[in-house]
């Protein structure tokens, strides 16, 4: 039985064990040694034996990646101890001259930056203390310390991908961001083309590849593990005055109604066989209708407003034209380019 009273913790609690196609996982090994008697213990060496493998009785595959240091506290302060690393799979904390564990001493072996082996299970971790108390002679005592090592766990979906900006001008330079583990292998899809081997949780594309309308992006994230993960992540950047290189219509647009889109404003009711115009979209009233020109084959209505009536056969610029003035009406013969004077003719006319 050992002389003083040896606790194991670590950081993260538990150890995770390490992923073939992941980052390496990493811990902290906190080793505490206090006197817990009421009677002091005088001590020369510790020894801690590390399991180095990969197995499930492993702690690490590599300690010599593993760096220590260790912090010897009693009623006169904190001081470091000397600790050395023992081929090939131990750490030695040597105490200082005439060193002693008062009752409530104690002394803390952190051992950091280890790579945890990549099975699960329990890792044992033994330790030989060299010390004596009161009347027994210094001898070596020896205790087996546990260390749980978790499986690994899924590694979270990445998540919040969006644009610095939701809304910007044709053409300016946007920076798309996302939360997401460096374990992923990232690309992001768009219209015209896709960026891949990101990292660093952010990308902006080159100055061509800028929105000039409004562009949705798709960040797709695989894992390096077996199976392989994916996920899928979308988000739009709305481009104002968006330019626009060509538009077409594959499919026609079939409506019954066009209005304008303001109140009170007119509208177009398509009918069987033509259209109406209102006077407000919601009316049956008929309204007019404005154009610059007009070829119409007849005219049923009640009012005719125009400035010029021509005939109908214009071959050989023969024809004649009406002219409808505020004093009355004018009839020209037009022939050849002149403008003389031409009749009416009718049945019967009232004065």
């Amino acid at each position: 039985m050992t002389l003083l009273t040896y606790t194991l913790l670590t950081d993260p609690a538990p150890l995770e064990a390490s992923a073939a196609g992941r980052s390496p996982s990493t811990g902290t090994v906190y080793l505490v040694v206090t006197n817990t008697g009421q009677v002091s213990v005088s001590w020369r060496t510790f020894r801690v034996q590390v399991p180095v493998g990969d197995g499930a009785g492993h702690l690490t595959p590599n300690i010599t990646t593993v760096t220590a240091q260790g912090r010897y506290t009693t009623s006169s302060g904190t001081k470091p101890v000397d600790v050395q690393r023992q081929d090939p799979d131990a750490f030695l904390v040597t105490a200082p001259a005439g060193a002693s564990f008062a009752p409530g001493d104690h002394l803390v072996l952190t051992l950091e930056n280890i790579t945890v082996a990549a099975t699960a299970g329990l890792a044992v971790l033994g330790v030989k203390e060299h010390a004596k108390r009161g009347n027994l002679r210094l001898d070596d005592r020896s205790a087996a310390l546990a260390v749980v090592k978790t499986a690994p766990k899924e590694i979270p979906a990445p998540r919040d991908f969006r644009a610095d900006d939701a809304m910007v001008a044709a053409g300016a330079n946007i920076t798309l961001r996302w939360e997401g583990s460096d374990d992923f292998d990232y690309k992001i899809l768009f219209p015209d083309g896709q960026a891949t081997n990101l990292s660093g949780g952010s990308w902006s594309p080159a100055a061509d590849d800028a929105p000039k309308r409004a562009t949705t992006y798709t960040l797709v994230a695989t894992s390096r593990t077996t199976p392989k993960r994916e996920h899928v992540l979308t988000t739009t950047v709305q481009v104002r005055n968006p330019v626009l290189e060509s538009l077409t219509a594959k499919v026609a647009v079939i409506t019954p109604l066009v209005v304008g889109p303001n109140s009170g404003e007119g509208g177009i009711a398509f009918l069987q066989g033509g259209v109406t115009v209102r006077r407000t979209g919601d009316s049956q009233n008929r309204g007019a209708l404005f154009a610059d020109m007009a070829s119409l084959n007849g005219v049923k209505t009640g009012a005719v407003y125009t400035e010029f009536i021509y005939a109908k056969d214009t071959s050989e610029h023969r024809y004649s034209w009406i002219n409808l003035h505020g004093d009355g009406i004018t009839a020209y013969l037009t022939d050849g380019g002149s403008n003389g004077l031409g009749s009416v003719t009718a049945s019967r006319f009232n004065t």
